[in-house]
């Protein structure tokens, strides 16, 4: 299966979101559906999540990293995320749905409890070692 994640930055924060069927953090995204490009999957799953009110530029999405695990909704499945960066500013407001229950803007400093396995084992490294968070 295939999956994809967007990171959105703000002072050197990353933003993730909290489904309300899930005791962890994610990032924002989510499955590629049928004759659906990651690409194309990316900017669908961020207007699902971040809501009608959050403005931004599909130009703006670069692949960045891809990789296998197994996902975490259920311990078993494998997958493979592909995780874009988002190349500019996030603008208006998000919106919390039935999906989502809450969003945050994460800095290292929170610790990693919160996270699931794919921001804590994959995104998180990346955004470190290459100083997109603090």
């Amino acid at each position: 299966m295939d999956v994809v994640g967007t990171m959105f930055f703000k002072d050197k924060k990353l933003l993730i979101d909290k489904p309300r069927k899930r005791p962890t953090y994610q990032m924002i995204g989510g499955r590629v559906e049928d004759k659906e490009t990651p690409l194309e999957a990316a900017i669908r799953e961020c207007h699902e999540e971040l809501g009608e009110e959050a403005i931004f530029d599909n130009n703006l999405f670069e692949l960045v990293m891809d990789f296998n695990e197994i996902a975490t909704s259920d311990g078993v499945t494998p997958i493979h995320f592909y995780v874009f960066k988002y190349n500019g500013e996030l603008k208006g407001n998000l919106n919390t749905s039935e999906e989502i229950e809450a969003f945050k803007w994460y800095e290292s400093s929170d610790g990693t409890a919160i996270l699931s396995n794919t921001l804590k084992n994959e995104v998180v490294p990346f955004c470190l070692k290459n100083n997109l968070i603090k």
